[in-house]
């Protein structure tokens, strides 16, 4: 096992990377529907305040991931028709706009609601805007449109992956399991 990526396949960090984020993304999105459907409650407080802590983790997870990627080369996708080479690019780099949009609409949303945002106890950030409760209506939409167009990409993803294993049988699913 590589550590760093050639041309191909995907290094161990890569690899690391990717399952972290994906079930960071997953259990956030699962969480994020869950609880917004909650009476309030100390429970509903609660999952807010961890759903806006691990928030700022995948966006602190994102950099380290960009940086990595810019870093790095990525395996070759030569052997796939040309739209479909396109297809993996848009759909990784639309995976970066939600990963960067997320967690910054989310600090948004709580920033107009004059609301601190403690990561893990650690520290709090700074607002980014004024309160402003129009601002805090207006990114709880953005933000719920962002959450639902990345499950949509994740679901794409997931789909193109297996069909890459099941029906074109090449070795794109098993390059980012091992």
């Amino acid at each position: 096992m590589y550590i760093k990526n050639t041309e191909q396949r995907y290094g161990i960090i890569t690899i690391c990377i990717h399952w972290i984020m994906a079930l960071l993304l997953i259990g956030m999105l699962a969480l994020g529907l869950y609880m917004t459907d909650l009476p309030t409650s100390a429970l509903k407080i609660k999952l807010f305040g961890l759903h806006k802590e691990f928030g700022i983790l995948i966006l602190m997870l994102v950099l380290v991931r960009l940086f990595w990627r810019l870093s790095n080369k990525s395996p070759s996708l030569n052997s796939l028709p040309t739209w479909e080479r396109l297809a993996a690019r848009a759909v990784h780099w639309a995976f970066y706009g939600f990963m960067f949009a997320l967690p910054i609409s989310g600090w948004l949303i709580t920033s107009a609601a004059n609301l601190p945002i403690s990561f893990f106890g650690l520290f709090t950030l700074p607002n980014l805007i004024a309160p402003s409760e129009q601002l805090k209506s207006l990114f709880g939409e953005i933000h719920e449109w962002l959450a639902y167009g990345l499950i949509a990409t994740i679901c794409l993803h997931i789909v193109a992956a297996l069909k890459h294993h099941f029906i074109n049988k090449d070795n794109i699913l098993k390059g980012m399991i091992s």
